[in-house]
């Protein structure tokens, strides 16, 4: 798999090579019952937004945004959606409901600031993203209000750039993925949602994809190991505890032709959703926390899920949203 980095790292790159290219390219799961599961996936002219019930059932393109909609997150009551918004300059964070309708960009105060990767706080009140600033090439993270205000900077983290920040479901602890400028590797690390306390959970040698999510509980971290190294290397799905201890792999494949990607863990907490890749075809798959009974959501096919939340159920919804109808166990 090649080298998954975000838009406004994307846009950092682009700025040194005096050119510009859009990419393709992440919240916390709240504790709740389950309801649909959100993605990213390409259309063939840029990725867009996509819902699907647990049971694979109802399959919708929800967004139709010129050059791309990517990293959707779940409010805590399911009725919104947070995600990135590409344009062909850079991106902006974007917030509407979610069937897709009443879509607001929340742009930048200023067109020399990049936003992305946004997701909600556990109360629902604000959201955290990531920020580019184009004339000082600071990579930040930042959180705001739902309308755009009030925006106030949280960290910069240790390395060349931070992204997917997700805060954990107590609200006092954010995570993050951290870019090592020396090896172009990965970490997760943690602050308090402040900016206190630094801390990293995982080295950069394990390479952690840019999607990783707490449990319902905070009790673990939701990450994927080996996510850019080639083959014989597989990606393989993990969890962690927040300090740095009880490292769980959930997933063993090795030679490079199998892989697994986390995505997020149900809001009852009794399932991790993720990408499985077998010899070149995509699905979008299930699994309990111990890597127990995995199973299919959508097949195997060319059809690519990326960057994967599951939302809680709103009560917009009915009361089975699919998640008794796939041989649930």
């Amino acid at each position: 798999m090649n080298r998954r980095i975000t838009k406004l790292s994307l846009f950092i790159s682009a700025l040194l090579l005096l050119s510009l290219a859009p990419s393709s390219r992440v919240g916390a799961t709240v504790p709740g019952d389950n309801g649909r599961i959100a993605f990213q996936a390409d259309t063939g002219t840029g990725s867009q937004i996509y819902t699907v019930r647990p049971n694979g059932h109802e399959l919708r393109q929800i967004t139709h945004v010129s050059v791309a909609a990517v990293a959707p997150e779940w409010s805590p009551d399911g009725r919104l959606i947070v995600f990135e918004h590409d344009s062909a300059m850079c991106a902006s964070v974007a917030i509407m409901n979610a069937d897709g309708s009443d879509l607001i960009d929340l742009l930048p105060p200023s067109p020399n600031l990049c936003e992305g990767f946004p997701s909600f706080t556990p109360d629902g009140t604000r959201i955290v993203f990531e920020q580019f600033n184009v004339d000082t090439f600071e990579d930040a993270i930042w959180i705001m209000r739902l309308d755009g205000s009030d925006r106030r900077f949280i960290t910069i983290g240790t390395g060349s750039g931070v992204t997917d920040p997700s805060v954990s479901p107590d609200g006092r602890t954010l995570s993050f993925i951290d870019f090592n400028g020396l090896d172009f590797g990965q970490a997760i690390f943690t602050t308090n949602i402040d900016g206190g306390n630094l801390f990293q959970v995982t080295p950069f040698t394990f390479d952690v994809a840019l999607k990783q999510d707490w449990a319902p509980s905070g009790l673990r971290l939701l990450f994927t190991d080996n996510a850019d190294l080639p083959p014989p290397n597989s990606a393989n799905i993990a969890t962690i505890s927040p300090d740095g201890t009880g490292l769980l792999l959930l997933t063993h494949f090795q030679g490079g032709d199998v892989k697994a990607f986390s995505g997020s863990y149900s809001p009852d907490g009794r399932w991790i959703v993720f990408r499985l890749e077998d010899h070149g075809s995509f699905g979008l798959f299930k699994m309990h926390p111990d890597g127990s009974d995995p199973l299919p959501i959508l097949n195997l096919s060319s059809f690519k899920p990326r960057f994967i939340a599951w939302g809680p159920r709103s009560g917009d919804e009915d009361e089975n949203n699919g998640d008794e109808d796939n041989n649930q166990k």
